[in-house]
């Protein structure tokens, strides 16, 4: 049995990375007070008292009572930072923050920061977003902006992609605000400036989110390293799409993928071609050659090295891209595929808009009354949670779609109308 007070900090960092409270965790069979008390140490847990934990919890009874190592957070940071590639560095770290007193808030940011990435990485934006609080916290004791900027631009990432764009606007304000008035440098300041412009974007802030674009063109991107460079420009051509001038929209992309040619990172070379073939069916009429180049030399690496997120993404996006060229039935096998996974792990912005593929082949089956309800419902959903630019998204799909449906697969679409892909009949891809 693990000793107080090393079981007492293990078990209230476990239920805090939950997001649950000492009432959830107790339930009926525990009093809140012998909780709260088993957690400060004053209490020793009973082997009774662990078995009930571990089912509340979910976990296996060595998560709770597994014995420590002895080695300081900042010994088993520096384990981690130098073991090789594919060590499991991640569940020993979670294992030494919670058991760690907090007495170096250094080393207690730095190990933090590693577990929300690697929980971003694997699509747990829950678990992170727990993670950045408390770096938020930390950063505000340790005093340093720099890492307070970095905190509130991972949060602000983070929580857009639970879906609460308006949640994360405050955050991508301050990370601005702070890194302006600390005096940091280029990559910290864009850094915030292009979070900022995503949630702006996604907001329906066409304007705000202009006046941004022109202000990191400007001032930043002429001394910015090429891969943040190329995510901002990025960012900048989905406003310029957004406001109808796709042909600065994909000056832009190719700006930013030629950016990264030839780079070492060969993730997010691949990452950000996958970026652009979303932006690029997302354009009216979707640009699908364009999508199937870029698309073509992404998968084959995402498809080797990817993590399961991306991997997850990845599908999505061969959905979106069969759907563009009219192959329906893969469509719909694709789409199926990933949202019937176990563990999905797409950002909301990314699982509506799979959803609405699928609500839209619903539609074109047959099933007109069930893939209509579908997308009604997905537009309110994504209106109340402030995403207006993705409601207009759907709106305009589910517009799109029944135009289309009018038209028997046989006779296929009139010229000059929508076509199932989004495009006009007779208008080139």
């Amino acid at each position: 049995m693990l000793d107080q007070p090393q079981f007492g900090r293990r078990l209230k960092r476990l239920r805090a990375a939950r997001g649950l409270s000492q009432a959830d965790v107790a339930g009926d069979g525990m009093s809140t007070g012998h909780l709260s008390r088993l957690e400060s140490g004053e209490r020793r847990p009973t082997e009774r008292t662990v078995a009930y934990l571990t089912r509340r919890l979910g976990v296996d009874a060595s998560v709770l009572t597994g014995p420590t190592d002895g080695r300081s957070l900042t010994a088993v940071l520096a384990s981690v930072a130098s073991a090789p590639a594919g060590s499991e560095g991640t569940q020993v770290l979670g294992r030494a923050v919670e058991e760690d007193p907090g007495e170096d808030p250094a080393a207690r940011w730095q190990a933090l920061w590693l577990l929300s990435r690697d929980a971003g990485r694997d699509g747990d934006y829950e678990l992170e977003r727990v993670r950045l609080l408390e770096l938020l916290e930390l950063s505000s004791v340790l005093e340093a902006p720099d890492l307070r900027a970095r905190s509130l631009v991972r949060y602000a990432r983070c929580t857009r992609a639970l879906g609460d764009a308006e949640g994360a606007e405050p955050a991508a304000v301050e990370a601005l605000a702070v890194a302006r008035a600390a005096g940091l440098g280029v990559p910290d300041t864009l850094a915030a400036l292009t979070v900022l412009i995503g949630i702006e974007t996604e907001l329906g802030r066409w304007k705000a989110a202009s006046r941004h674009v022109d202000e990191m063109e400007r001032d930043l991107l002429p001394g910015a390293p090429s891969a943040l460079a190329a995510e901002a420009l990025w960012v900048a051509a989905e406003v310029s799409d957004r406001q109808g001038d796709e042909a600065t929209a994909l000056a832009r992309m190719d700006t930013a993928l030629r950016l990264l040619e030839g780079g070492d990172d060969l993730v997010l070379w691949a990452r950000l071609r996958a970026a652009a073939t979303a932006t690029a069916l997302h354009m009216s009429p979707p640009r699908v050659a364009a999508a199937e180049r870029w698309l073509a030399e992404a998968a084959p690496v995402l498809g080797l090295i990817g993590t399961p997120v991306q991997l997850q993404e990845l599908h999505a996006l061969q959905a979106h891209l069969a759907f563009a060229q009219g192959r329906l039935d893969d469509a719909r096998a694709l789409s199926r595929g990933v949202l019937s996974e176990e563990h999905l792990r797409l950002s909301y912005r990314d699982r509506v808009r799979l959803s609405v593929l699928d609500g839209r082949l619903t539609i074109l089956a047959g099933r007109v009354e069930e893939g209509v309800a579908a997308l009604e419902r997905l537009a309110r959903q994504t209106t109340q949670s402030g995403s207006r630019d993705l409601a207009a998204h759907i709106w305009q799909a589910l517009a799109t779609t029944l135009a289309a449906h009018v038209h028997s697969p046989q006779d296929g679409p009139a010229p000059g109308e929508s076509r199932p892909d989004g495009r006009v009949a007779g208008q080139p891809a």
